[in-house]
C-alpha cells in the first residue's frame, strides 16, 4: 500500500532529521549552546511547530471533506441508476434490452473501481481489459452513451409512453451528472509539490529538537513518539485521499445495492 510507504518514509525522515540534530548538537562548541541561543531557537521551534500544526490540521480536514463527499456522491450515483433502471422497467417491453445494458454497465463499474472484491455475478460484465479504475474509461462510456441513443430513439406510443419516456429521459441526465461528480471526486486532492514543502518544514521542526535535547534513551524514545504521532496523521491524510484503496476506502456496497436491485 502506497500510503503505508508514504507513513513510514515520514516516520524515516523525521528519525533522521532528529539524528542530524543530535550530530550538530555534539559537534557545536558550548558558546552555541548557550541558554540564550537555546531559548531563540525554542522560540523560532514553537513558532513552526504551531504553524506545521495548524497546516496539518488544516489539510486533514480538507481531505476528510474531500473523502465524505466522493462517498456522497458515490450513494448518490447508485441512486440515480436504480432509479433509471426503475423508471425503464415502468415504460415496458421496449426498454428491456436498455435494463440489460444497464446492468451491465454497473456491474462493469463495481468490477473495475473495484478489482481486489469478489466480481458481481448472475450478470453479463463488460470487457475490462485495460480498463482505468479512476478517470474517463471508453469501454464504460460506451455502454451508458449507448443507453442515451437507444433512449432518445424510442417512440412512445401513447401518452403514458410519452410521459414515461420524458421521466426516464430526465433520470438518464441525472446518471450522467452524478457520473460526471463520480469521476472528478476519484482524482486525489494533495498537492505532490505541497506535500514535499510540509515534509521539509517537519524535518526542520525535528533537526531543532535534535539541536535542543540533550542524548539519551528518554529523548529518542520521546522523538520517536513524536515522529510516530506525525506519520501516523501523514498515513491517514494519504489513505483518505484515495477514496477507492487503502483503510479508509470506500466500499462497493451501495453500487451492488443498485444492481441487486435491478435484477429483481
Amino acid at each position: 500500500m502506497s500510503e503505508i510507504l508514504i507513513a513510514v518514509e515520514a516516520f524515516g525522515l523525521l528519525g533522521l532529521s532528529a539524528a542530524v540534530g543530535f550530530f550538530l548538537r555534539q559537534r557545536l562548541s558550548d558558546q552555541h549552546l548557550s541558554d540564550h541561543n537555546i531559548e531563540a531557537l525554542r522560540l523560532v521551534t514553537g513558532l513552526l511547530v504551531t504553524f506545521t500544526a495548524l497546516v496539518l490540521s488544516l489539510l486533514l480536514a480538507s481531505v476528510k471533506s474531500s473523502f465524505d463527499t466522493t462517498d456522497r456522491d458515490r450513494r448518490m450515483y447508485a441512486a440515480s441508476l436504480a432509479a433509471f433502471d426503475q423508471c425503464l422497467q415502468g415504460y415496458g417491453a421496449e426498454a428491456t434490452a436498455m435494463r440489460g445494458v444497464i446492468r451491465e454497465y454497473t456491474a462493469g463499474v463495481i468490477a473495475s473501481t473495484w478489482p481486489e472484491e469478489e466480481k458481481p455475478t448472475g450478470v453479463t460484465l463488460p470487457n475490462l481489459a485495460g480498463v482505468a479504475r479512476v478517470g474517463e474509461d471508453r469501454t464504460l462510456r460506451a455502454l451508458i452513451t449507448g443507453v442515451g441513443l437507444s433512449l432518445a430513439a424510442l417512440e412512445p406510443k401513447d401518452a403514458f409512453h410519452q410521459s414515461q419516456l420524458a421521466a426516464c429521459r430526465l433520470a438518464y441526465d441525472d446518471v450522467m451528472h452524478r457520473r460526471e461528480a463520480v469521476i472528478e471526486d476519484a482524482e486525489g486532492t494533495m498537492s505532490g509539490l505541497f506535500s514535499r514543502v510540509l515534509m521539509f518544514w517537519l524535518m526542520l521542526v525535528f533537526v531543532s529538537f535534535g539541536l535542543q535535547a540533550r542524548h539519551n534513551r528518554f529523548t529518542i524514545v520521546a522523538i520517536g513518539i513524536g515522529a510516530l504521532a506525525i506519520s501516523t496523521v501523514i498515513f491517514v491524510i494519504a489513505d483518505l485521499d484515495r477514496p477507492y484503496g487503502g483503510l479508509f476506502g470506500i466500499p462497493s456496497t451501495s453500487m451492488r445495492n443498485a444492481l441487486t436491485d435491478m435484477s429483481r
